[in-house]
């Protein structure tokens, strides 16, 4: 049996058959909120007080000072609880829909910033679940700026990833570089813009690339699971908060037997 809506099967037969979702942020309260703090630690990063543009960065800071700019600001955006609630409410419903709604979240937010022809950056192509992360995880990708062609991501839709796992054993690729080049033709560029985020099964393989279109790239990325499904090597409290504890959950976990055995 099936109880989901209507809607609910729509969404959830979209993801199971391409293993990924884009879709537009309603709750623009929640993007704006994130964005406008993100501007306001860029600027006293970079000691800029006037309008700044996200993707020429690179035209700011150098690219030696750029893991530290980096670090720096996934501190700000991580020491700041609001920031972490709305990154979630951009999806909630989304979320609640493809993974449940009693959920666990990661600690920290992900911050990816790519310049133009930066090497230092790159994700070959993997899959998180082949390093140790839950099969049962979700990752929402954010963007914040328009991500298209080499400035954005790439990955292998569900149904060709199913082919691939039966024939990984027989194909003898040696490398993350053998496993690209064997994909390569099959592999999805996602076009994303600001204002949408990206669900997506981080089982599938995915990478980046060397960014060729002379802009940065500003992404965000943070994985969700219901929080009674199986973990990885990630576990509560060391990687994962819960966000959605359900009354009943606490009820259960804080149960004492009055009788003895």
């Amino acid at each position: 049996m099936n109880f989901l809506s209507d809607n609910e099967r729509r969404i959830s037969k979209n993801f199971l058959t391409r293993g990924y979702s884009i879709l537009k942020i309603k709750e623009r309260k929640s993007l704006n909120f994130m964005h406008s703090l993100i501007l306001k630690s860029v600027k006293s990063l970079i000691g800029k007080k006037k309008f700044f543009n996200l993707n020429l960065i690179h035209k700011e800071i150098s690219f030696s000072d750029l893991n530290d700019f980096r670090i720096s600001l996934i501190n700000k955006i991580n020491k700041n609880g609001l920031f972490k609630f709305h990154y979630f409410n951009i999806a909630r419903e989304k979320i609640y829909t493809l993974a449940g709604n009693e959920l666990m979240m990661q600690k920290n937010i992900n911050l990816s910033i790519q310049f133009p022809n930066d090497t230092s950056s790159l994700l070959p192509i993997h899959s998180d679940v082949w390093s140790g992360d839950s099969e049962f995880e979700i990752n929402l990708w954010l963007p914040l700026v328009d991500c298209y062609r080499t400035k954005s991501m790439y990955i292998l839709d569900q149904k060709y990833n199913k082919y691939f796992l039966n024939k990984i054993n027989k194909l003898k690729l040696k490398s993350s570089d053998d496993i690209y080049n064997f994909l390569k033709p099959r592999l999805k560029w996602l076009k994303i813009k600001y204002g949408e985020f990206l669900l997506f099964n981080q089982g599938l393989p995915h990478g980046n690339v060397v960014n060729k279109e002379g802009e940065t790239r500003w992404s965000m990325n943070c994985r969700f699971k219901t929080f009674f499904s199986p973990y990885g090597d990630k576990k509560i409290g060391e990687f994962f908060i819960p966000i959605t504890t359900r009354a009943m959950t606490e009820i259960g976990m804080n149960f004492k037997y009055p009788f003895k055995k």
